[in-house]
């Protein structure tokens, strides 16, 4: 993973789960782990050995554990499993108080209550159809270590993701400081989302990567659909030949079928297509 975050230096070069048949939890918390400390060696059995030196979770009734009746439980009610937990521990460490919160909303919480309640999470299903059938030959141990390699890429990726995020940030406030207010023009394309939600702007234009500029309306908060500006209603879902006609932008060749996102071949046109729906928006 890129050297991006905290260092956490602590995790140790053991660790002990159960063994047998494995879910998203056990799996994501041992991807999470090797990710942390990639010496770690992780052991799977049924019973936790005498004087284990190490980190075990999801078995044994230690503090990374949750199959007793007196098992921890958030504030919104969610009940913690291992990777709750073990996030709960490192996460914020790792990423940041902000980030280490979020992801628990959005990543940790569905998985963990699923684990808790058997309530169905697509993600959860997939990790457990790694599991071998019931007439494989096939070892859990060797399917486990097939669905933990899934899963820490999945985790890599959002890490990656995210600092990129971090790499975006000054680049997008400065923007925000020289343009209107309404419509923030972006010198390149960067992930502008985390700091334009919740602003005065309206609308992104930034050069696309397959060519010509994007224009983009910028939703109302984090993971809503509803936007604070969409492109003119007649516009969307229109051929390419006809919206240079309807809208009188020369070389506005697309906008999205549900209005959130349209395309021109050059920055001065998708200026004119963002002005165009603050226009119409404020008729």
């Amino acid at each position: 993973m890129e050297k991006v975050f905290g260092q956490i230096s602590d995790i140790p070069d053991r660790g002990f789960t159960h063994g047998c048949k494995f879910h998203a939890d056990d799996v994501f918390s041992t991807a999470f782990l090797r990710i942390m400390n990639p010496d770690i060696q992780v052991e799977r059995g049924l019973q936790v050995p005498d004087h284990f030196d190490g980190i075990v979770y999801d078995i044994g009734r230690g503090r990374f554990d949750h199959h007793q009746e007196d098992k921890e439980i958030r504030e919104n009610g969610c009940p913690y499993a291992a990777f709750g937990l073990i996030w709960r521990e490192y996460g914020e460490r790792l990423v940041g108080p902000k980030e280490a919160a979020r992801f628990d909303e959005v990543f940790v919480q569905p998985l963990d209550l699923s684990d808790n309640t058997g309530c169905a999470n697509v993600l959860a299903d997939i990790i457990d159809e790694f599991n071998p059938v019931w007439d494989s030959d096939v070892s859990y141990d060797v399917c486990f270590w097939k669905a933990v390699d899934f899963a820490e890429q999945i985790l890599r990726n959002h890490f990656v993701s995210l600092a990129g995020i971090c790499r975006a940030q000054k680049m997008v406030q400065q923007a925000m400081e020289e343009c209107d207010g309404q419509i923030l023009l972006l010198p390149q394309y960067v992930p502008w989302k985390e700091e334009v939600i919740g602003s005065s702007y309206q609308l992104v234009v930034y050069p696309s990567n397959r060519g010509g500029y994007s224009v983009q309306g910028v939703p109302v908060c984090h993971g809503s659909n509803e936007l604070a500006c969409a492109l003119p209603r007649e516009w969307w879902g229109k051929e390419a030949e006809e919206l240079p006609e309807i809208s009188g932008i020369e070389t506005l060749r697309f906008c999205h079928a549900t209005g959130f996102l349209a395309a021109t071949d050059y920055r001065e046109d998708a200026v004119l297509a963002a002005q165009a729906a603050l226009a119409a928006k404020s008729e």
